[in-house]
């Protein structure tokens, strides 16, 4: 009798392997940021303060705009109208510039989710401070130099986003992020200022300036106008008197805001980089003249963004995962690229975990091997150069 022609298959594979979690880039995201719109909006951890801002220059403006409609008579017909509209127009831009500053992502740089390779970063074992994070077997230099139109930058590493910071950028304590360009955080417009959004908060900014200039001077017109004593017109009319105190006050602020902005503009600086007098004793390799640097402000193209939150991000993407080890000692990140994880055991950059009979194995003259050409030198970065000389170096 001939066997059965019939063969018991293996039952399917189940795989182990936990689901893919898909969200969006900004649902994640590890910065302080609020986003709104489905993350097409980018707010400050304070975007709060974009209200009290709001009231600060609406309520004024609108308390000018109807005193002045129902000041209007036959005679000034045509007069009260234009400066009703001028005044409606001033408050309206400079409501949008405040929105478009507060609300524009200002050139958040992506974070990495590792420390970058030791063998892609060179530098000199003598004079060379060493990043002191959680990753201890892994030897970062705390600084290395770019060159610039011609000049030598230093860039700092970041602890946080775990990059080099790429030149002028620096990281925001509040908001939690590197930003291109890094001007200041503004706790009027709730936001970071950098290089998306300087151009819409000078804008915003000598807005405040004209529209505080404009009804302080028709306010006053207002009181010089009527017959009679000064202090009995200001009597009768105390909300042209409120309105040129308040104009006042303010214009000293946001004025002098205006002037030293077009100071910074003009001399292609920022706000960080002035008050740290970092080109008073060396010259600034950003500063191509004053039309140019204008010209950079006003007439150049927004550099897009780096970040894309609405992006579909996957937990094995590992964009999102809360670095434990720097809050709890949860896991530990190997220069090889593996991790260890108190709980879980040894996983590599996969995700996989990594068989028992070698985790135990000791990589690192391995690692020191790989850190040295033939000759025995640790190897070149093309990005450094190391000289004992730092005259021509900025920070």
């Amino acid at each position: 009798m001939g066997g059965s022609g019939n063969q018991v298959s293996d039952p399917p594979a189940i795989s182990m392997d936990p689901p893919r979690l898909k969200a969006r880039l900004y649902q994640v995201w590890k910065g302080r940021n609020k986003f709104v719109c489905g993350g097409r909006l980018v707010f400050g951890p304070d975007a709060s303060s974009v209200l009290l801002s709001t009231f600060l220059i609406g309520a004024p403006a609108l308390v000018f705009c109807m005193d002045t409609l129902l000041g209007i008579s036959e005679a000034n017909y045509l007069y009260g109208h234009v400066v009703l509209i001028v005044g409606l127009l001033l408050t309206v831009l400079d409501l949008i510039f405040l929105y478009m500053t507060a609300a524009r992502n200002p050139g958040i740089v992506p974070r990495n989710t590792r420390p970058p390779e030791a063998e892609s970063v060179s530098s000199s074992l003598t004079s060379m401070e060493w990043v002191n994070s959680a990753t201890p077997d892994l030897k970062l230099p705390r600084t290395k130099d770019v060159f610039v139109n011609g000049y030598t930058i230093r860039v700092k590493y970041c602890d946080t986003c775990l990059l080099y910071r790429p030149p002028r950028a620096s990281h925001c304590s509040i908001c939690n992020n590197c930003v291109q360009r890094f001007d200041h955080h503004c706790p009027w417009v709730g936001q970071c200022i950098g290089v998306r959004n300087y151009r819409t908060f000078i804008l915003f900014v000598s807005t405040s300036t004209l529209l505080c200039l404009y009804v302080f001077t028709f306010s006053l017109l207002d009181l010089l106008k009527e017959p009679g004593p000064v202090l009995r017109t200001m009597s009768e009319d105390v909300i042209s008197v409120i309105l040129v105190f308040y104009c006042f006050i303010s214009v000293w602020f946001v004025g002098g805001l205006s002037v030293f902005h077009l100071y910074l503009m003009c001399t292609n600086q920022t706000t960080y980089e002035n008050f740290r007098y970092r080109y008073d004793k060396k010259e600034n390799p950003y500063n191509r003249g004053m039309v140019k640097n204008l010209k950079e402000i006003f007439f150049s193209k927004t550099v897009p963004s780096l970040v894309n939150f609405r992006e579909w991000v996957t937990e094995e993407d590992d964009l999102f995962a809360e670095s434990i080890t720097r809050k709890f000692g949860g896991e530990i990140i190997k220069p090889n690229g593996k991790i260890i994880d108190l709980e879980l055991g040894l996983h590599g950059k996969d995700g996989k975990a990594v068989p028992n009979i070698l985790q135990n194995l000791d990589y690192s003259g391995i690692d020191e091997s790989l850190k040295k050409d033939k000759g025995g030198k640790i190897s070149s970065d093309p990005y450094f150069f190391h000289s004992d000389d730092k005259e021509g170096k900025y920070e």
